[in-house]
């Protein structure tokens, strides 16, 4: 998802799909994601796979794609893992920032956003993938994005996103577990600040 060609494959996919339901159980979705969160991860990415410095073309390129948050009939499901709100990426400060795009998000309308809280029960593998429809499925691995279209398989991984869905908590709960990690990532930047 570093390489801003595959960013405009994913906004098309995106573009063309009714119902998008996400499953991120470590970072905030990319179609979530401030423009410093982005560069926090495609930084983090980018040291680890190497190669050449895209960071400023995909973040344009990832910024393009949230148009399809606003536009259109699409209706979208988001669910992340309680586990990405206390990953760290960029630092406190971006953290307040992304957070609070969070809680903004939670008031578009044709969007679900849940939390999956970290008490809950094994109940499916725990790896991102995104459905499309009811037809394809993206799977990111650290070497590959996985494309399944097998109707067998969607309907799988439809499953476990019920699976995930009834494990997460939204509306209100949510937004606390959300507002919870802000002010822990406030204080942080405040004692900081005094520290300075």
């Amino acid at each position: 998802m570093r390489i801003p060609q595959w960013q405009r494959v994913m906004a098309k996919m995106e573009a063309d799909a009714r119902l998008i339901r996400w499953f991120e159980p470590g970072l905030i979705p990319g179609l979530l994601q401030t423009p410093r969160y982005i560069r926090g991860v495609l930084e983090t990415i980018e040291s680890l796979y190497g190669g050449p410095n895209v960071i400023e073309a995909s973040i344009a390129a990832r910024l393009d794609r949230q148009t399809v948050l606003y536009q259109g009939q699409h209706q979208f499901h988001f669910l992340i893992g309680e586990q990405a709100l206390p990953t760290v990426v960029g630092g406190p400060e971006v953290m307040v920032e992304q957070l609070d795009r969070l809680l903004v998000a939670m008031t578009l309308p044709r969007m679900v956003l849940g939390v999956v809280p970290l008490d809950t029960d094994y109940r499916i593998p725990l790896m991102n993938f995104t459905l499309f429809d009811r037809t394809m499925v993206q799977a990111e691995t650290i070497t590959a994005q996985l494309t399944t279209t097998q109707p067998r398989e969607v309907a799988l991984y439809e499953r476990a996103f019920t699976a995930v869905t009834e494990q997460a908590v939204i509306g209100t709960d949510a937004r606390e577990l959300i507002q919870a990690a802000m002010d822990r990532y406030r204080r942080l930047t405040d004692d900081t600040d005094r520290g300075s």
